[in-house]
């Protein structure tokens, strides 16, 4: 089956078909940031996988009462879109977009939302929502429901951003922050049950896990940054 790949071109070289040459390179693009991709720097380029990951949101920092207790929930997800493209589909230069991860909130304050990660017009995946600093300082029994992700808005396969966990107080000395929320490409910071800084999630896209304070000024913790992956197949 070897005219199934080869042919011969006019001058008697026997050349590959395009098409068939199948994955040739990977590009991964991790560092929040403005990137360009330029179609002509390969020739033989025939069609693109894209996998784009928006960040994750950052959560919600605490300052209790001496001897009461504060918990957060946790960040969202970012949402993830993925499309196999033609190159003939694509322009002379694509835009590529990473998302930062949302900043941590300070002691009464959100986290911050992550931000969009985008290849050209073909795939949009938005930032993860920050977490909410809506529990009061206070002893008694009380809970911070989490939050929905958000949904993808292009590509030929989407997923939402998993959404946060909610945070749990019982009393002044005993509370559960909760977690962050997953994506496709991370998971989110666990819920701590000591006093501290919401944790960091782990991969990409990932939502900080909630802070919890029983007494101390405590920052939120920072989402986790974007991603952008480009498969080139020949």
């Amino acid at each position: 089956m070897c005219d199934d790949y080869f042919t011969v071109a006019e001058s008697g070289e026997l050349c590959l078909k395009p098409g068939t040459m199948g994955l040739r390179q990977v590009f991964y693009y991790s560092t929040p940031g403005t990137y360009t991709f330029r179609k002509a720097s390969y020739p033989w380029l025939a069609r693109v996988r894209v996998k784009v990951q928006g960040a994750g949101g950052g959560s919600a920092g605490a300052n209790a009462d001496t001897n009461e207790a504060i918990a957060r929930p946790g960040g969202t997800g970012g949402a993830y879109g993925e499309s196999l493209i033609n190159a003939s589909a694509l322009g002379t230069t694509e835009t590529i977009i990473v998302g930062a991860g949302g900043t941590a909130g300070g002691a009464s304050s959100d986290g911050d939302d992550g931000g969009a990660s985008q290849f050209g017009g073909f795939i949009n995946a938005p930032g993860g929502y920050g977490g909410t600093s809506n529990m009061p300082s206070g002893t008694t029994a009380n809970t911070s429901a989490g939050i929905n992700g958000p949904n993808a808005r292009t590509g030929n396969f989407r997923a939402g951003g998993g959404a946060s966990g909610a945070s749990i107080r019982l009393n002044g000395g005993f509370a559960v922050a909760g977690v962050g929320g997953d994506s496709m490409l991370g998971t989110g910071g666990r819920g701590r049950t000591t006093e501290g800084n919401g944790d960091s999630p782990r991969g990409s896209g990932g939502g900080a896990g909630g802070g919890l304070s029983f007494g101390g000024d405590i920052d939120g913790g920072t989402g986790g940054n974007g991603i952008v992956i480009i498969e080139l197949y020949g």
